[in-house]
């Protein structure tokens, strides 16, 4: 645990509001997170990013692959992906603290093309997440982000490198084998991405698993096999979960009503969408919402 890093996220956090929850900050892409308290399950869909934890001690759920990770460890997401997160340990004294960094895959190929020799991907086929260290060189480098936030000027300036080193640790440590996959730009991961697009371009149509083989260039039964394992859901129940998250925020930030909120995202059975909006969310949306919004 790095008390120079504590201090430059608390510093940064009090003096941009204070108060718990994520901080959006100038640089496209990095979030800060903190919590006084453990949280509950939330859910919430995941960029390709490093979910870093800096204090304390989180927990994500995908599909039915569950993740825990503590103090200067990481949690490296490959493709889009909704999970359950949710903070497990936290304190008043000791806040969680934590930073997203979404990945940026032109740098990281750039800065692949450069390595001689580049990294080999590792061979075994295996769910798009995976955790790791936070430490070393890497470290340091996650903390001079942090603390150019504090000169906002500088940020245009040394931002891009920072990202460009980032990178470079990434690809050259421990994880490298499995970072490289992220970037390789014909990749199996990258083509089941592009047909994640795909399926998120138009979440009210029913999934068509040739179509979007065709968009992975792979065969359907490949396609399926290499979808489950990188995603840990089937291709339904990734729309399924797509679509529920949708529709929540739909009637949270849009004011959409129930039925509205169903039609849009493709459901024509209201009673089919109010059972499986219970079944993810552990109640039913109109109590659901009235909730959200109350808080």
């Amino acid at each position: 645990m790095s008390p120079t890093l504590i201090a430059a996220l608390n510093r940064y956090m009090d003096s941009n509001g204070g108060d718990d929850g994520a901080l959006v900050t100038p640089i496209e892409g990095l979030f800060l997170m903190r919590s006084t308290c453990e949280r509950l399950p939330h859910h919430v869909m995941y960029k390709p990013a490093l979910c870093i934890t800096v204090q304390g001690a989180k927990q994500v759920l995908f599909g039915d692959k569950l993740f825990d990770y503590g103090e200067m460890q990481a949690l490296a997401v490959g493709v889009e992906l909704p999970g359950v997160g949710r903070v497990t340990r936290a304190s008043k004294h000791e806040p969680y603290l934590g930073i997203v960094l979404q990945l940026d895959l032109g740098i990281l190929r750039e800065v692949t093309a450069q390595l001689s020799p580049p990294p080999k991907p590792n061979g075994s086929a295996r769910m798009g997440v995976f955790s790791m260290n936070v430490d070393g060189p890497l470290a340091e480098c996650i903390g001079r982000m942090i603390q150019v936030l504090e000169t906002p000027q500088a940020l245009p300036i040394l931002f891009p490198a920072i990202m460009r080193e980032i990178s470079y640790w990434l690809l050259t440590g421990e994880s490298a084998g499995e970072i490289c996959k992220l970037a390789a730009p014909n990749g199996r991961t990258q083509r089941i991405a592009e047909a994640i697009c795909l399926l998120r371009g138009d979440i009210a149509r029913p999934v068509r698993i040739g179509q979007l083989a065709d968009t992975a260039q792979m065969s359907p039964s490949s396609f399926y096999q290499h979808f489950k394992l990188l995603t840990s859901m089937t291709p339904i129940q990734y729309q399924k979960q797509l679509r529920l998250l949708e529709a929540r925020r739909l009637m949270i930030e849009n004011g959409v009503n129930v039925t509205g909120a169903a039609y849009r995202v493709g459901y024509e059975s209201i009673s089919q969408f109010s059972r499986e909006y219970a079944r993810m969310f552990g109640t039913p949306p109109k109590r659901d919402i009235a909730v959200l919004q109350a808080v």
